[in-house]
């Protein structure tokens, strides 16, 4: 297993640290003309329970 040879300093720590963002989701919106919702991609609608343009699924509760 490597070991470091010094010791990391905190600006450095910091500035590695700092690049580390999150990001917001992208959301898609619903195949459904009467829904329209945003969802996550590749899910179905939590609204109107449809997976792109295959029509509705049944919800399971």
């Amino acid at each position: 297993m490597a070991v470091p040879k010094r010791k990391t300093s905190r600006s450095n720590t910091r500035h590695r640290r700092a690049q580390w963002k999150a990001t917001a989701p992208s959301l898609v919106v619903c195949a459904n003309p009467a829904c329209r919702s945003q969802h996550l991609p590749h899910r179905a609608c939590p609204q109107c329970g449809q997976y792109g343009a295959r029509g509705a699924m049944r919800q399971v509760l």
